[in-house]
C-alpha cells in the first residue's frame, strides 16, 4: 500500500495521521500494518529509525478503537516491553500522538522513580501498558497489575532487552500472558536466542524484514576523521559550531567520558547536556526535554541511551568514541537522518580503534561509503600553540612524529594493514628504531 488513507484504519487514526502530515508509510509499516489489523502475529527484523513504533501502535490502537470498552482496574488489555525507560516513553508518546481522538488510557511503567504514581494509574484502569521488564515484575508480584486480560503484547528491540540482562524476567512476564493472543515480535539482530524466544512467543507469525543497509543509513552521509586522542575536544567543538550543525548528538563509550565531553564544550560556549546510566531518571528527561525544545545544541550519551533517544531535527551524530560492537555504529547513526530525512555521522578515529572501524565496514557492506576526512581535525600550528615545547632533539623528533600522524590519518582505514593483510604494529617500528639508534651511540661514544 502507497498510502495511509488505503489501509483499513479507523476514521480516529486517519484523522490523527492527517494531522501529523504522514501521508507516505515507511517499508515497514506498509508491509506490517495490513496484516496486523487482520490479526496475524508479526515477527520483524528492522533497526531503529524505520517507523516500527508505528507500525506496532496503529494496529492496536486500531483494535481497542473498534471495541470501545472501559478500561479494567489493573487489568490492561495491551502491554509493550520495551528494555529501557527513555524507549517507553517514546513509545507512550507515539500512542497518545496516534490515539489522541480516542478515549483510551494508558500507563507507563518504568524504574528509577517512585511507583505510586505509576499504582495509581494501574488502579485507575488502563487499556494499554507500556512497561520495561524489572518495574513490571515488581508491581505484579505486588498485586498491582494482573495480566490475565491482556491480547496484544509486543516486544519492542529483543536483542537489547538481551543484552542488559533481562531474558529471565521476560520469560517470567511470557508464562503470566494468556495463550490467545496476538504478538509482536521486534529486533534488529535475529540470534539464536532471538529465534528461540520468538518462537516461544509467537504462532504462525507473518515475517517482515528490512534491510539494514538500504533503511537506516542510505541517507546519512558518514565521514570517518583519523586523528589522535588529544585533538578530539577541538575537533568536536569546530564541527559543532559550525553554520552547518544544528542540534548534535555526541556517543561515547563510557559515563566519565560523556561529562568530561560536555563539561569542556559547556566551558566554551556550547549549550551541553550530558545522559547516561548514572543520571537520575529526572535529570535524564530534563536533559531530553531541553534538547528537544532547542535550549541546548548538542547531547551527549552513551549506547544505553542510543535507542531510546528519538528526536526531530539531529543534524550530525557524532561518534566520539568508535563503539565496540559495529551493530551499535547503525543504532547511533540512526538518530540521524530519520523518516525519509538526511542526516551526517561523523566517527573520530584514532590508531587504536581502526579494528573496530574495520568491522562497522563488514558490517555495512561495500556498498556504503565511509569517507576518509581529516579536514576539521586541528592544524600544526594550532596543536603547537596548545602543546608545550620542547627543547633540542625531541622537538624535531616529535614533529616528525605529527608529521607521520598526519600521513597516515589521509589514508582509508581498510588500507591501515600491510600486504599479507595483518595490521601494521608501527608502535613496535617506533621502538626497534629507537633501540637501533641506541646501540649505535653506544658503539659510539665506547670508540
Amino acid at each position: 500500500m502507497k498510502t495511509f488513507e488505503e489501509m483499513d484504519l479507523i476514521a480516529p487514526l486517519q484523522r490523527a495521521l492527517k494531522d501529523e502530515q504522514y501521508k507516505t508509510p515507511t517499508p515497514i509499516q506498509a508491509k506490517t500494518i495490513p496484516v496486523a489489523v487482520s490479526g496475524r502475529d508479526v515477527l520483524g527484523c528492522a533497526q531503529t529509525g524505520t517507523g516500527k513504533t508505528a507500525a506496532f501502535a496503529l494496529p492496536i490502537l486500531n483494535h481497542l478503537g473498534q471495541r470501545n470498552r472501559k478500561a479494567v482496574s489493573q487489568r490492561p488489555f495491551v502491554l509493550v516491553l520495551a528494555p529501557t525507560r527513555e524507549l517507553a516513553i517514546q513509545i507512550s508518546n507515539s500512542f497518545s500522538t496516534y490515539g489522541k481522538h480516542l478515549k483510551l488510557r494508558q500507563a507507563l511503567v518504568y524504574g528509577g522513580v517512585g511507583q505510586a504514581t505509576q499504582v495509581r494509574a494501574m488502579n485507575r484502569g488502563a487499556h494499554i501498558l507500556v512497561a520495561t521488564p524489572g518495574r513490571l515484575l515488581d508491581l505484579m508480584d505486588q498485586g498491582h497489575i494482573n495480566l490475565a486480560q491482556i491480547e496484544m503484547v509486543v516486544l519492542d528491540e529483543a536483542d537489547r532487552m538481551l543484552d542488559m540482562g533481562f531474558l529471565p524476567d521476560v520469560k517470567r512476564i511470557l508464562s503470566r500472558l494468556p495463550r490467545k493472543r496476538q504478538t509482536f515480535f521486534y529486533s534488529a539482530t535475529m540470534s539464536p536466542t532471538i529465534v528461540d524466544l520468538a518462537k516461544r512467543m509467537l504462532t504462525q507469525p507473518v515475517n517482515v524484514k528490512i534491510q539494514s543497509n538500504s533503511v537506516s543509513v542510505d541517507k546519512i552521509e558518514q565521514k570517518v576523521l583519523f586523528l589522535r586522542r588529544d585533538q578530539k575536544q577541538e575537533s568536536l567543538r569546530s564541527i559543532v559550531t559550525a553554520d552547518d550543525a544544528g542540534q548534535v548528538l555526541v556517543f561515547t563509550r563510557t559515563k566519565r567520558g560523556a561529562d568530561v565531553v560536555a563539561r569542556k564544550l559547556d566551558q566554551s560556549g556550547v549549550n551541553t547536556a550530558a545522559i547516561h546510566g548514572n543520571k537520575s531518571q529526572n535529570a535524564r528527561q530534563r536533559a531530553l526535554e531541553a534538547f528537544r525544545k532547542y535550549r541546548v545544541q548538542v547531547l551527549v550519551a552513551t549506547d544505553v541511551a542510543a535507542r531510546g533517544i528519538d528526536v526531530d531535527g539531529i543534524t550530525h551524530v557524532i561518534n566520539f568514541d568508535i563503539p565496540m560492537d559495529p551493530e551499535s555504529y547503525v543504532h547511533r547513526i540512526g538518530r540521524t537522518g530519520r523518516a525519509g530525512a538526511s542526516g551526517i555521522a561523523i566517527s573520530f578515529c584514532t590508531e587504536g580503534e581502526r579494528r573496530e572501524l574495520r568491522e562497522i565496514q563488514k558490517l555495512l557492506g561495500s556498498s556504503v561509503r565511509l569517507i576518509t576526512d581529516h579536514s576539521q581535525a586541528p592544524t600544526e600550528q594550532q596543536h603547537r600553540s596548545s602543546t608545550p615545547h620542547s627543547k633540542g632533539r625531541s622537538t624535531s623528533r616529535s614533529t616528525a612524529r605529527r608529521s607521520s600522524s598526519r600521513r597516515s590519518s589521509t589514508r582509508s582505514f581498510a588500507q591501515a594493514s600491510t600486504s599479507d593483510g595483518k595490521p601494521k604494529n608501527k608502535r613496535k617500528q617506533r621502538k626497534g628504531r629507537n633501540a637501533r639508534q641506541r646501540v649505535k651511540q653506544a658503539s659510539t661514544s665506547k670508540r
